[in-house]
């Protein structure tokens, strides 16, 4: 509604002032503009991408998000580095996600635009501003002679919008202009600044050889007799040019430029009375001055026009002035007139001030002046020597079609965007259902994320629907690999679980891959079951596939079955949210359970895991439960998947518990009861020990690495129905051995916090 209603009074101020005509012109670009970006919109959503450029210039102001869009965006594709683009009023936060950098070219800050970038901050996002002229603070703007022609409103506003880009790029971690005077203003309010001058399209140069050549047409094609007698035609053949004429060009574009104008017009008027046969064009919104009127059948004036045309419109003239005034505000400008005429092999005579100075070699490529004798002195030269013309131009020529063009010159753009931005790291999962093996990954994705790297999740669930996920405070993006074109370069990815790893070929923008092995998941499979060979083929042979674990054990079998070196990290747990159990029986419920009877306190025994899956072995443990006394031991019973079967004796069924309320359930409980046969690493006994209780399991791969039996832990054996229950009655009666393991239960789990363990996660993804 707010984008019409701008749309509504910005037509009504284009009718007032400059009627029908500019409103129909503009309506088109407009429309065109909208629906660009919905396309580009829902191309995006299934994409990802290096860079996205948001346009602060709307259809108003088409000519710089050109040539700081447009041909930026050619640069960094003839590379390799793709790229998208967005109107900065249409950039949605769920855009991030889709991208690794982010330029923002003369956007002003709006409130939108500034939640965008605290997100993109947090997510390691890199965020640079654009900008090709000093239009970032008033203190340049109020230079412009021509503002002080403008209403209060107005220029309230255009001050206002001058201050909210200021704003913007203060928020960035960089920025990229066009010229040395421009970089040296920047310096003073972004760390990194680079210098990635305005140079000319394919499409420019395309436009500009065929001016060329339809100019050469015209000067090899037979003169008309007639017309030549009569003065209408000269020696090149240029409809119109009389015999001898030279054309001086002006293409002023914006109407700010009529002071530059008025530096040179005592010269112009010199020359004008001097040479008979010279011309003056003028190009773009300049006024007439009228020390020129009395020459006004020598002067052409043409009204601003599409820059398609321009080529053409500069290909008729013989020499191109370029005048500014020696101020902070000019000398930060482009070269761009200088190279559009080069292209057309005309010469030109510009201010040696700025960028002129830094790219023109004087006298070879063109022509500089710093004050009106030299100005008439160069102009002079060229009016009355055809070839020294014809010189300066051809050298422009080969110069700016091999160094101002854009298929030549992104790589220092390229190299400021890979070294400025930061790592990407993507992580692919199984899915979201909370599973031992998805919450390690996400706590090395946390960790990552933590230590300044832009972390990616991909889901290879079909029926994910998630486009973020948060996890223990961290936000997270994500991309489902179903419908996933992935054109962005990824530092690194990494595979979680044998059924995400044969994704990770499926990305050639991937530079580095790797596989956390978290079991041997061919055993989650019962034999005879096809995925136990598939899960098996994913240990094959992979040369350029690194090999990360948590477990020791499996960093065993992967060296020695397999043949692969492999990086261990050990596991670890968030020891804050363990650490501590409750003294009094009377402690709060956890949301995911229902109010116990109140009762004499039972000794509360917790099974955990999934009842459906065999290697969990949940059935031993409840077949433990059933040889414990009722009226001792209460039993609970956790799990994610699965239910309790019907013999099953549950005296309370937790289903589903989130994990931010797991560790409730372990501090009002006081044994864990663990027989699983197979774990990667075995969670429950040390969130157990972090929780002040204590644990009886069967010793696995999983668990064998921090479990103590008789110090920390009680084992039995596996199978052994009376020696486990045996084992849990000892916990429950053996107040000295019940101390004992909880106090070295504690310690172990100290040793295993994140914190401690960091480095050696960080590690793992040294690339």
């Amino acid at each position: 509604m707010a984008d019409w209603k701008n749309l509504t009074e910005k037509t009504i101020r284009t009718l007032r002032e400059d009627g029908f005509r500019k409103v129909g012109e503009k309506a088109k670009l407009y429309l065109k503009r909208k629906s660009g970006e919905k396309a580009e919109n829902c191309y995006t959503q299934g994409c990802f991408r290096d860079v996205l450029f948001i346009n602060g210039c709307d259809e108003h102001l088409p000519h710089p998000g050109r040539y700081r869009v447009a041909h930026q965006r050619e640069q960094l594709e003839a590379l390799g580095m793709s790229t998208g683009e967005v109107y900065y009023q249409n950039l949605q936060i769920d855009t991030m996600r889709c991208y690794r950098i982010f330029i923002f070219f003369r956007c002003p800050y709006t409130d939108e635009i500034g939640e965008f970038i605290a997100r993109a901050k947090k997510l390691n996002k890199a965020i640079f501003y654009d900008v090709d002229d000093l239009v970032i603070d008033t203190a340049y703007t109020d230079m412009i002679p021509y503002l002080v022609t403008l209403g209060e409103q107005e220029r309230e506003a255009y001050d206002d919008h001058v201050r909210n880009m200021g704003r913007l790029l203060k928020l960035c971690d960089g920025a990229i202009t066009t010229t040395g005077g421009l970089a040296q203003e920047l310096e003073q309010m972004v760390p990194e600044v680079l210098v990635n001058r305005n140079v000319a399209s394919e499409e420019m140069v395309a436009l500009s050889l065929r001016a060329l050549q339809k100019k050469q047409e015209l000067q090899d094609g037979e003169p008309d007799t007639s017309a030549k007698k009569a003065g209408e035609s000269g020696s090149d053949g240029i409809p119109g040019k009389k015999i001898g004429q030279v054309r001086l060009g002006y293409f002023s574009g914006s109407i700010t430029h009529n002071d530059d104008f008025q530096m040179i017009l005592p010269v112009l008027v010199k020359l004008m009375e001097k040479y008979e046969t010279l011309s003056l064009h003028l190009v773009g919104e300049l006024d007439l001055p009228e020390a020129l009127r009395s020459f006004q059948e020598r002067i052409v004036v043409h009204p601003f026009t599409d820059w398609r045309k321009l080529p053409e419109m500069i290909a008729q003239v013989d020499i191109n002035l370029a005048p500014l005034e020696n101020t902070i505000f000019n000398r930060a400008k482009s070269e761009n007139k200088w190279v559009e005429a080069a292209l057309v092999k005309v010469p030109t005579v510009a201010s040696d001030i700025g960028a002129f100075h830094e790219m023109v070699e004087n006298g070879k490529t063109g022509i500089l002046c710093r004050d009106a004798e030299q100005w008439e002195e160069a102009l002079s030269a060229l009016i009355e020597q055809p070839q020294y013309r014809l010189l300066i131009g051809q050298t422009a020529f080969d110069f700016c079609s091999r160094a101002c063009v854009t298929a030549n010159t992104g790589r220092n753009l390229l190299e400021f965007l890979q070294a400025q931005s930061k790592e990407t790291i993507a992580f692919l999962l199984p899915g979201f259902q909370i599973s031992g093996g998805v919450m390690v990954a996400l706590q090395h994705c946390g960790i990552l994320q933590e230590e300044g790297r832009d972390v990616l999740l991909l889901s290879i669930d079909e029926r994910g629907k998630e486009k973020w996920y948060e996890f223990e405070h961290h936000l997270f993006p994500v991309l489902n690999c179903n419908d996933l074109r992935l054109y962005g370069s990824i530092d690194g990815a990494v595979a979680t679980m044998w059924s995400t790893v044969d994704w990770l070929w499926r990305y050639p923008t991937v530079r580095r891959r790797a596989y956390l092995v978290q079991n041997y998941e061919p055993d989650f499979y019962e034999p005879g079951d096809p995925r136990r060979m598939q899960a098996r083929k994913t240990y094959g042979d992979h040369p350029d596939l690194w090999y990360l674990t948590i477990s020791k054990w499996c960093q065993e079998w992967l060296e020695q079955q397999y043949g692969h070196p492999t990086l261990y990290a050990p596991n670890g747990l968030d020891l804050e949210k363990f650490a501590g159990k409750p003294e009094a029986s009377g402690e709060a419920e956890p949301e995911a359970g229902r109010e116990s009877p109140k009762e004499e306190r039972r000794i509360r025994v917790l099974i955990e895991g999934d009842s459906s899956a065999f290697h969990k072995n949940v059935d031993e443990s409840f077949r433990i439960a059933e040889k414990l006394e009722k009226e001792k031991y209460e039993i609970w019973y956790m799990a994610y998947h699965g239910t309790p079967k019907d013999w099953y004796r549950v005296d309370r069924f937790l289903p589903q518990v989130p994990y931010s309320q797991v560790q409730e359930v372990y501090q009002q409980c006081d044994i864990l009861l663990k027989s699983s046969v197979l774990e990667s690493f075995s969670y429950p006994p040390l969130e157990m020990m972090a929780s002040g209780g204590c644990a009886v399991a069967v010793l696995n791969e999983g668990n064998r690495e921090y479990l103590k039996d008789g110090e920390n832990c009680l084992c039995y054996p596996l199978g052994d129905i009376e020696k486990g229950a045996e084992a849990v009655r000892r916990v429950a009666e053996d107040e000295e051995l019940r101390q004992r393991l909880k106090e070295n239960g504690r310690k172990t789990a100290q040793e295993r916090d994140w914190k401690r363990i960091r480095k050696d996660i960080l590690r793992l993804y040294q690339w």
